[in-house]
């Protein structure tokens, strides 16, 4: 099994399929203005499906589809149903802000997407529009209701909880996906990319969630469905339903990262928080042969000793403190989730 420097296996594979997104959420992409990457610039479906084929051989178990927003990716429909022919894939995901769901849902699910997880920070309309710098939100819920009357299950919503722009609405969520039967995951804020203005102080911690949870609502600690999991479960006592904590600040998990990510225009990376990553559509393009680019991606894996979220969490809890501007990263948009 392909391991890495600290012993981390190559299991996940999280693939951009596009940087455009109809949403402009401030902690993803906040520029009024970014310079899209050129659509042949992009990885075709062709490439990604033999990209996603030469990863499984190597010990990639599932797939996660994002971007940008990939439903804008033009017939996405025709990648999954090639994904699904890949032997050894047993799991096809799409992470998404719903928006478009109403309309592929269903098509989604018959090409053979397996899950769904979807973005969605408030339930407020306004607070929605400000956040998202679009007037959205009823076409978001309407998604999320489109996939469950299609018959994905568990959908998962991910809550981005920030420090006084939505943790006020910790409890309301809660309620909400209690109500629909949704599995709802808090993420902590995070300093992705270079320029969503990241503060510690914006922080809402697992920690504080769960104490403001535990006067509404109380929970038993599932812990990690597998090690590498990023999410820590919780199942309410009541036994309606689940939460999940994804700490990357407070409790990092870098020590059982299994996830490698495709950018949406090629590179293969190996942290969330990246500078760089090796460029596989030029190395494709140029006509190396299959047994090339494995040796590639092998020796990139090999040498990867990535632990970002352990080194801010020392740096957070040192004299010195913690400035995320002292090292570039791949944009969110580029990079995907």
């Amino acid at each position: 099994m392909l391991a890495d420097f600290y012993h981390r296996e190559l299991r996940d594979l999280r693939i951009s399929v596009t940087d455009r997104c109809n949403f402009r959420c401030t902690y993803c992409m906040p520029f009024d203005e970014y310079v899209w990457i050129d659509r042949e610039k992009l990885l075709t479906f062709e490439e990604i499906t033999r990209l996603t084929r030469l990863f499984v051989q190597l010990g990639v178990t599932k797939v996660r589809l994002t971007g940008g927003e990939p439903l804008l990716r033009s017939q996405l429909e025709g990648l999954i149903t090639q994904l699904g022919e890949v032997p050894g894939l047993s799991d096809i995901c799409l992470t998404t802000n719903a928006s478009r769901l109403v309309e592929k849902a269903t098509s989604l699910r018959a090409a053979g997407l397996s899950r769904i997880n979807i973005s969605l920070d408030t339930l407020d309309g306004e607070k929605f529009k400000r956040i998202a710098k679009r007037d959205k939100l009823s076409e978001v819920l309407a998604g999320i209701f489109a996939a469950k009357a299609s018959g994905f299950k568990p959908i998962k919503i991910n809550m981005v909880v920030e420090r006084g722009v939505n943790d006020d609405e910790i409890i309301s969520m809660i309620e909400f996906c209690r109500e629909h039967e949704l599995s709802l995951r808090f993420i902590e804020y995070m300093d992705v990319g270079n320029a969503n203005t990241w503060s510690s102080s914006k922080i809402v911690s697992k920690k504080e969630i769960l104490e403001r949870i535990s006067n509404f609502y109380p929970t038993q600690d599932g812990g990690r469905e597998k090690a590498s999991d990023p999410a820590v479960q919780y199942a309410f006592s009541d036994r309606r339903g689940d939460i999940g904590f994804i700490a990357s600040v407070t409790e990092p998990f870098c020590t059982n990262c299994t996830r490698a990510r495709l950018t949406a225009d090629g590179k293969f990376v190996t942290c969330l928080f990246s500078n760089d990553g090796l460029d596989l559509k030029t190395i494709l393009r140029g006509g190396a042969t299959d047994e090339v680019v494995t040796e590639l991606i092998t020796s990139a894996w090999q040498k990867r000793s990535d632990r970002y979220s352990d080194e801010r969490f020392e740096a957070l809890n040192s004299s010195e403190g913690y400035d995320p501007r002292l090292q570039k990263k791949i944009e969110m948009i580029t990079l995907g989730g």
